[in-house]
């Protein structure tokens, strides 16, 4: 595996793969990975004849009461398992390479961005679409691969290709889950050995909500039996709502996917899932 830490290097190489004939996959991460991560390089392996995995903490996503100094940095243990699971090139720009002085262009999505977490983080979405956008043009990937626990996110950025005509295609890869059932996240490590066991009720509480509407339920009621649930257990749920798959609409008709966010000590949890 190749580690890059300069744009003309990895233009280098994207240049020799594209001579070669060879089909590019990019898996964005901002590092801390863990077997979710894993399992979108293994996805773009199916994909592709080269992958290329960045990382790269992106303040631009970040408000200012975020946590982006203190978002976890494990960069020799990533590049370990990036080799381990067969990377080809492993692209980690520094802030200055990916905004160079003088930098002032960004990229606004409307649609999907708006609510939920585009009420929540006002701005991050900007900072998604943005680093994104750059990351394809640096890479010039073929397909890029993006998980399926940032839901919201993902139409985000499917919404910006397809806006703007960009030649590649974006895959979503189905969560990858704890044996509990707790998504996966690097940020999952800040909880403590309680608040760990006790944050699997946040996907069971939208099992139960969705089986509920699938048998008959009020789609309303089943949503306020879980938030009720949820709170009194010492949850603080930021939403939890179901929306049409693609627009983030919300919608009270099946199929549709249900969409979470709650925080439950320091951690804020995202979860969904689809419902019918």
């Amino acid at each position: 595996m190749r580690i890059v830490r300069d744009l003309p290097a990895l233009r280098a190489a994207t240049e020799t793969m594209r001579r070669a004939g060879e089909r590019v996959a990019l898996v964005p991460t901002m590092g801390a990975l863990h077997a979710g991560h894993l399992a979108l390089v293994e996805a773009a392996r199916r994909e592709a004849d080269r992958v290329i995995t960045s990382i790269f903490v992106n303040p631009l996503q970040f408000g200012p009461n975020e946590d982006f100094s203190k978002y976890p940095r494990t960069e020799e243990a990533d590049l370990a398992a990036l080799e381990a699971a067969g990377c080809d090139i492993a692209w980690l720009p520094t802030v200055e390479v990916m905004y160079p002085p003088g930098a002032a262009t960004v990229i606004e999505v409307a649609g999907p961005t708006e609510g939920f977490e585009g009420a929540a983080r006002p701005g991050h979405f900007r900072g998604v679409a943005t680093v994104c956008c750059k990351l394809f043009s640096q890479t010039e990937a073929d397909v890029a691969v993006f998980g399926e626990k940032d839901w919201q996110q993902l139409q985000v950025i499917r919404r910006m290709v397809a806006d703007l005509d960009l030649p590649l295609d974006i895959l979503g890869h189905p969560i990858v889950r704890d044996a509990d059932g707790l998504a996966l996240s690097s940020r999952n490590r800040y909880l403590s050995p309680a608040e760990r066991a006790k944050a699997a009720m946040l996907p069971e509480a939208m099992r139960e909500a969705a089986n509920a509407m699938l048998h008959g339920a009020a789609i309303e009621s089943a949503l306020d039996a879980a938030r009720d649930g949820l709170n009194a257990a010492g949850f603080d749920v930021n939403y939890l709502a179901l929306v049409e798959p693609e627009t983030l609409r919300p919608t009270d008709a099946l199929p549709a996917r249900m969409i979470a966010a709650a925080k439950l000590g320091p951690v804020r949890l995202l979860d969904n899932m689809p419902v019918g």
